[in-house]
């Protein structure tokens, strides 16, 4: 066998090495995780643990639905403000953009993906927080779902942008040039055409936007409020819900962690458990909506 044969079959074997080291990983955090929590999951059951609406370690009490709920309102709220921003940044360095602004807009954006998020945090504490205080709602203290989005919704911009546009970029220049030559104009190629095309590589992007907030800690400790109590309006108005201080998975996990034993350093594992969970079923629904649609 001539030595190029043999330097291709090793390269294919090292990169399949790589491939199962990555899936052995995954599976050895999730066994770990699952094992830990489990004692959790014996003691008080799936249902009361997942579907309990009080945490109180102290007492005995281990129940995860109000941050399961803060989880979900904050990343939800994120991804309603960021991935619109996102997607025209994208769409605007894609394809609109000179070369010029280009090269000076993406290297701002990407660095956004660099700034460590205690300095979002902080941002969000000397900043944010005071500025949704003076909103005249009693009981806001400023610090709540509505800051926590925001800071999300920024934290993302970089990640949902960098890949949709990426995606756009894929995009045959031939789409582009046929539905001009149809006598469409440059936003109805965008929109009928070109994001149409990009769709699986967009879809790609907002779900790493999801994953990036769901899994976010310091930046969500810092103006979330960390209260556990299940998320209500402040008042008769519904959109005051977003006012209220709430509490995330992995706030749960960053703050108690530190000093946790026995059944309630399990319930924190099992926390994680949960959290897995969630990020399987974002994954799932992913690439569903992935798939190649029917003609």
């Amino acid at each position: 066998m001539q030595p190029k044969f043999i330097v291709d079959r090793l390269v294919k074997y090292v990169l399949l090495a790589c491939a199962l080291a990555s899936i052995c990983i995954l599976l050895l955090i999730a066994l770990f995780t699952f094992w830990e929590g489990r004692a959790a999951f014996v003691t008080f059951g799936v249902r009361e643990f997942v579907f309990g609406t009080v945490w109180r370690p102290g007492q005995g009490q281990y129940g995860i639905l109000a941050m399961i709920l803060g989880s979900i309102l904050v990343t939800l709220l994120a991804m309603v403000l960021g991935v619109p921003f996102a997607l025209g940044c994208a769409i605007f360095l894609a394809e609109v953009a000179p070369d010029t602004v280009h090269d000076i807009v993406r290297p701002a954006v990407e660095l956004l993906a660099g700034i460590p998020s205690v300095v979002y945090g902080l941002v969000g504490m000397v900043w944010l927080v005071p500025l949704i205080r003076q909103i005249p709602v009693e009981l806001n203290s400023g610090y709540g779902l509505l800051a926590a989005a925001l800071v999300l919704a920024v934290m993302i911009l970089p990640t949902i942008t960098s890949v949709a546009e990426d995606a756009i970029r894929a995009v045959p220049q031939s789409y582009r040039e046929g539905a001009l030559a149809l006598g469409s104009t440059d936003w109805q190629t965008i929109w009928h055409v070109v994001l149409p095309a990009a769709r699986s590589g967009i879809i790609a992007g907002i779900i790493l936007g999801i994953g990036r907030a769901l899994g976010e800690t310091m930046a969500m400790i810092m103006v979330i409020g960390n209260s556990v109590v299940m998320p209500s309006p402040l008042n008769h108005n519904p959109l005051t819900l977003f006012l209220r201080q709430a509490r995330t998975l992995t706030g749960n996990i960053a703050v108690e962690i530190g000093y946790a034993t026995g059944v309630h350093e399990s319930a924190l594992f099992a926390t994680g458990v949960v959290l897995f969970g969630f990020i399987m079923v974002v994954n799932v629904v992913a690439r569903a909506l992935m798939k190649p649609r029917a003609a």
